[in-house]
């Protein structure tokens, strides 16, 4: 079985240049850093900011959010949804299992932060 590369994605409220919530391919590790695949960019970010698994998730990233946030709509309230496959960001429904993306028409399930 081939070696399969790793997933990454920021764990907690730091801003480490790459969007929260989103899954990343991991293209190097060492002790300190991961080397993550932003849109066919590399880049580093400390190892300890991060959440690492083996398979990427299929479930929408819940996050809380940012205390730096930008660009989020007021009305989203304290956390939104970041699409599993696209990284697209989301308004959270009310009580729902599952939701669709509104920018690869993808549905995935639902998990509450």
């Amino acid at each position: 079985m081939p070696d399969v590369p790793p997933w990454a994605r920021v764990a907690g409220d730091v801003n480490v240049g790459v969007r929260r919530g989103a899954w990343y391919q991991v293209v190097r590790l060492t002790p300190d850093a991961a080397w993550l695949d932003v849109f066919q960019r590399t880049r580093s970010v400390p190892r300890d900011s991060l959440e690492i698994v083996t398979v990427r998730p299929d479930v929408w990233s819940v996050v809380a959010r940012p205390y730096d946030a930008v660009d989020l709509p007021f009305k989203w309230g304290s956390h939104y949804a970041v699409c599993p496959r696209c990284s697209r960001r989301a308004a959270l429904p009310e009580r729902a299992v599952e939701m669709q993306c509104p920018a690869c028409n993808r549905v995935f399930p639902l998990h509450a932060a």
